[in-house]
């Protein structure tokens, strides 16, 4: 039978199936401001409430930026660094007096660091967030999909699952998602309207192996205190969800590109 674990959010894991399949590699994609980090602390501090070790790297805001927003939501993340349960990796700061900053922002360094951490915790399932693996790849956009491969066929044998957060911009050919999405197990994806004048927030199951998941788009809110709440399938029009045609076309012009790139790099 196949093993799963909570997301930290009732509702969502009911949408999987009861949970994240174990050991399973998940792309959570989506535009800046959707809820992308928050549904990474809700994974991690479910975990470390049921005794599962955690490895959070972060590479687009400082250490104490998480701790900080964990603690809106009532999660003591510095507690359980304190105790030894968590570990926070720094991609940002490349502080050389801290054990845990990675000096270079290269896929070869992330999973010497995560590998580290890990052997800190032994052989007992861990729970890892990357947040984000763009930072990786912001110069060199064609070698994401081969990157996002190397981080997950170098870590499968480590007994963990793993949630990577990568941007997603609408306005540009820069889609930094295409690449993790290529060989995740299961993706995630927020997204953002303004409707009535008001942003909303949304989220849909788009792919997840060996279930038979929800297929709509769902409305969320994010409560101080909380977190991430589901609140109601979405009713949207094709204005709502469609990008203009000369953005797909941009886009698409983008991804022949790069894949052509790819290619030539291999």
């Amino acid at each position: 039978m196949l093993e799963r674990i909570s997301i930290g959010i009732p509702k969502l894991d009911s949408l999987i199936g009861g949970g994240i399949p174990k050991r399973f590699f998940v792309a959570v994609t989506g535009e800046p401001g959707t809820g992308k980090t928050i549904l990474c602390m809700h994974f991690i501090w479910e975990g470390l409430k049921n005794g599962e070790p955690g490895i959070y790297v972060t590479t687009e805001e400082t250490k104490d930026s998480i701790i900080r927003q964990a603690e809106m939501f009532g999660w003591d993340f510095l507690e359980y660094m304190t105790r030894g349960d968590l570990i926070m990796i720094d991609g940002l700061m490349r502080d050389k007096s801290d054990e845990w900053s990675l000096l270079k922002l290269s896929v070869d360094t992330l999973v010497s660091m995560i590998i580290k951490a890990k052997k800190m915790f032994g052989y007992k399932h861990a729970r890892v967030v990357i947040d984000s693996m763009s930072a990786f790849w912001l110069d060199k956009p064609a070698m994401a999909r081969k990157y996002a491969y190397y981080v997950k066929r170098t870590l499968a044998r480590w007994n963990m699952t793993i949630l990577a957060t990568s941007q997603y911009a609408i306005t540009t050919s820069d889609a930094f998602g295409f690449g993790i999405e290529h060989v995740a197990d299961g993706i995630i994806r927020f997204r953002r309207f303004i409707r009535g004048g008001r942003l909303r927030r949304y989220l849909i199951i788009e792919k997840m192996r060996q279930t038979n998941h929800d297929l709509r788009l769902w409305e969320i809110d994010i409560v101080d205190g909380i977190g991430i709440r589901l609140l109601r399938p979405a009713v949207v029009s094709r204005e709502d969800v469609a990008l203009p045609r000369r953005v797909m076309r941009k886009i698409l012009h983008s991804k022949l590109t790069k894949e052509v790139e790819i290619e030539d790099s291999e």
